[in-house]
């Protein structure tokens, strides 16, 4: 049995007199990915907060390999929407910063970041400054940073969501076989229905504030590394209505 990377117990958070979530519980197992949606403001990236430690839980617990998160921790690594890369630093200086905050050596911190970046498709940009890169390019070098941890649990807070469609895709394809290959347990929060089933092994649902867990769908299309090819299947449709229902998308407002 795989084991258990990430866990929500009963978990709740008030903010003041407003509940966000409750009744939280859910595992995900090493090197899963799953997909978190539901209606704005139902408390998603509340979630992630939690998990990475920023923000503690009011009540239950969240765990990351049986231990209960209660500080950031370097056994988590947070994406977020905005790349955050230090204008004054290099792509390559910007990725090895995690690893020179921990200490590791000058010659292995390079090593690491170019061959992330490399993985990343960026090998013929180490030495350019964050201005010099498109949007989608900023973004590759953010998750080569994440990634430069070696996390054991890599939360994602809508990573793609200011790019174009185009750039979006091209983005979810990398990350699918970035994922692949490195095996990193994953949380990804979106709004994006067909990248949640692109790029998923299951797809947690929540409802309105305060958000809960009110459906797990496990998706059922082989080739997880290779979110194009997924987003062609037949069963996505499906999927896809399924979530909609689930969220009442498309639904008369009375």
């Amino acid at each position: 049995m795989a084991q258990i990377r990430l866990e929500c117990r009963n978990v709740a958070k008030r903010f003041g007199a407003i509940t966000a979530v409750q009744n939280l519980n859910f595992k995900i197992a090493d090197g899963e990915v799953v997909s978190l949606i539901g209606p704005s403001g139902c408390g998603k990236s509340t979630l992630l907060n939690m998990g990475s430690g920023l923000d503690p839980a009011s009540e239950g617990e969240v765990l990351v390999d049986g231990e209960k998160v209660t500080k950031p921790n370097e056994h988590v690594a947070f994406m977020l929407q905005k790349d955050l890369l230090l204008p004054w630093r290099t792509i390559r200086q910007n990725v090895e910063f995690g690893l020179e905050i921990r200490g590791v050596p000058a010659s292995e911190r390079k090593a690491i970041s170019l061959e992330l970046l490399r993985k990343c498709r960026l090998p013929d940009f180490a030495e350019n400054y964050p201005h010099q890169l498109s949007g989608g390019m900023r973004q590759r070098a953010a998750l080569a940073r994440t990634l430069a941890v070696d996390p054991a649990v890599l939360l994602m807070d809508e990573p793609f969501s200011a790019l174009d469609a185009q750039t979006k895709m091209v983005l979810q394809q990398d990350l699918g076989r970035t994922l692949a290959e490195t095996g990193k347990t994953t949380l990804f929060v979106t709004h994006d229905l067909v990248e949640a089933i692109a790029l998923s092994d299951r797809v947690l649902v929540m409802s309105q504030r305060p958000g809960t867990i009110i459906e797990e769908i496990v998706i059922d299309i082989p080739g997880r590394e290779n979110p194009m090819e997924r987003r062609k299947s037949p069963k996505t449709g499906p999927y896809i209505a399924q979530l909609m229902s689930l969220l009442h998308i498309g639904e008369e407002v009375h």
